[in-house]
């Protein structure tokens, strides 16, 4: 198994592109842990919620709708019959249900180990939130980010209880290569004329490393022992991509091939091994692909952007009358 060293200057993890989830995590007893996925009722995120109870970890599904969420839970539980499995209702793209589903998980769990940031949707077409924002800025962002925030202190509280580090996992992509910072004013975020499906994706994306860097900056500030890091899952066939018209999708396909295309359980790997292998610990800030450090994009190490990013974030919460 490779060794991290100070400062970050990582060797090989052991694993690859190939590596599954349940590979990355053998051996591992996550017992004594509680995690929370978002995007839990399918593709990688399902994934993740079946390997994490696999290793032992009390795992909250959280699901659009508890129908939904109860059939995955069913499923799963098929499977493995003794798998610590709980379903609780939050939309993402509603602030108000994100507040409520952090309430009432606070009020009926002590700890709070893993949170894994995964839900997303891609490239759909233009509409607004609830809450009158441009929806996959919304959604895989801005619902996370308050989220996150709602959650710290029970990480925080949990991590000095029990000596046990958490972990935060933002599921990002590849794709936020392609983001910029246009979503920095909202006129222009929720200007109709100007949105571009595929590139909102982008910066939605841009946005997950942006969060998780800042919020890593702000722990290592305080000595808190959480650590975040972002991810790039890899190029998976999933129903993410359902929006995308057809000619986006056969330029995709052409482009990736699909003999090089991760299956589901490959593409949990990364998000498994940040979130539960012992040669993640005490590394933050990072950006991860196949289960190793990976080079984002320049703006995405931009420390300013994600700055200007938190505080933006801050203040459409604050418009809505949420707490940060």
């Amino acid at each position: 198994m490779g060794v991290w060293n100070w400062p970050w200057r990582a060797r090989s993890s052991g694993f690859g592109s190939s590596s599954t989830a349940e590979e990355v995590t053998e051996g591992i007893d996550a017992s004594h842990l509680t995690a929370i996925v978002t995007g839990a009722t399918n593709g990688i995120g399902k994934e993740t919620a079946r390997v994490l109870a696999l290793r032992g970890a009390k795992v909250i599904i959280l699901s659009r709708t508890m129908e939904s969420g109860m059939k995955v839970k069913e499923s799963l539980l098929e499977q493995n019959p003794d798998a610590n499995l709980h379903v609780m209702e939050m939309d993402l793209s509603s602030l108000s249900s994100v507040d409520s589903f952090a309430r009432s998980f606070d009020a009926s769990n002590k700890h709070l180990n893993i949170l894994i940031n995964n839900a997303g949707i891609m490239a759909c077409p233009f509409q607004l939130s609830r809450d009158g924002i441009e929806l996959q800025f919304a959604a895989n962002h801005l619902g996370h980010f308050l989220l996150t925030n709602l959650l710290i202190g029970k990480m925080q509280a949990t991590a000095q209880e029990t000596g046990i580090q958490g972990r935060i996992v933002n599921v990002s992509s590849i794709a936020h290569k392609g983001g910029d910072e246009s979503w920095l004013d909202l006129d222009k975020l929720n200007d109709k004329s100007r949105y571009k499906a595929f590139g909102a994706y982008c910066n939605s994306k841009l946005a997950n490393i942006l969060h998780a860097n800042e919020l890593s900056r702000r722990f290592q500030e305080e000595g808190s022992n959480v650590m975040v890091n972002s991810l790039h899952p890899g190029a998976i066939y999933t129903n993410l991509p359902r929006h995308l018209n057809f000619k986006v999708a056969l330029t995709l396909i052409s482009i990736l091939a699909k003999p090089f295309l991760k299956t589901i359980p490959q593409g949990a790997a990364t998000t498994c091994y940040l979130g539960l292998h012992p040669s993640a610990a005490n590394i933050t800030g990072k950006y991860f692909a196949d289960c190793n450090v990976a080079e984002p994009s320049e703006k995405a190490k931009d420390g300013a952007l994600g700055k200007r990013l938190w505080e933006f974030s801050q203040e459409l919460l604050l418009k809505q009358k949420m707490e940060p």
